[in-house]
């Protein structure tokens, strides 16, 4: 039986209370399995546990308890060189805030994980046909600064999967964007998820639900649907 590509098992994860602040449960034994091809959107109110779980299950945040794995490889019993090439060779992560490179261009920043290495070999075309499918190719030599937000999160969402990722985790990827970007972003998500990989995306926002294929609603740090 093929593995599912990601597997969390009884994680749960603690945050000290600090003064009059009590202790913070954000995981409380939360299991969850992921196919490949599944596009799962996870919902909740504010400080429900969502980003925290989306976290761990990329290798950002230890659990207290538990255990996380992406293709059946323990993603916390490797040491963090380990875990960094593991995210490296399957794991790509867009956030609200883009945080693209603000001194690098449009195709430096997709291809930073190349140029970091010197290993940049066909990287140029690759990205280039990647700025080409997010309509952003004409913007090639331009600094983040000199970019609209919906234009950002495009480039963004390029270099997440630039790498080849088989698994995408997007932390509400469309809470900045209009209409039109979101729908740019979300149909590319799909489509990565319609084409045999995975995503796994927080959201507050309704558009991203009807693009989903699985919606799990989480409260107080537990699954609750």
């Amino acid at each position: 039986m093929t593995k599912p590509e990601l597997e969390i098992d009884g994680v749960s994860k603690r945050f000290p209370g600090k003064g009059v602040r009590e202790e913070v449960c954000a995981l409380c034994d939360v299991s969850l399995t992921v196919a490949k091809g599944e596009f799962v959107a996870l919902h909740g109110p504010s400080g429900c546990g969502k980003s925290t779980l989306l976290m761990t299950a990329g290798g950002l945040l230890r659990p207290d308890t538990g255990i996380v794995r992406i293709k059946g490889q323990d993603l916390y019993a490797v040491d963090n060189s380990q875990r960094a090439r593991l995210r490296a060779g399957n794991l790509g992560f867009v956030f609200q805030q883009f945080h693209l490179i603000p001194y690098l261009d449009v195709l430096g920043n997709v291809m930073v994980t190349e140029l970091a290495t010197g290993h940049t070999g066909d990287a140029a075309s690759r990205a280039k046909a990647l700025l080409e499918q997010f309509g952003v190719a004409d913007r090639a030599g331009h600094h983040p600064s000199e970019l609209s937000v919906g234009e950002q999160q495009r480039v963004a969402l390029a270099r997440a999967v630039f790498a080849g990722a088989s698994i995408l985790f997007a932390d509400e990827p469309t809470g900045n964007l209009d209409r039109d970007n979101a729908a740019v972003v979300l149909g590319f998500m799909k489509k990565f998820a319609d084409n045999g990989r995975t995503v796994v995306l927080v959201t507050h926002d309704d558009r991203a639900l009807e693009f989903a294929s699985r919606k799990i609603l989480i409260a107080g740090g537990q699954i609750e649907s």
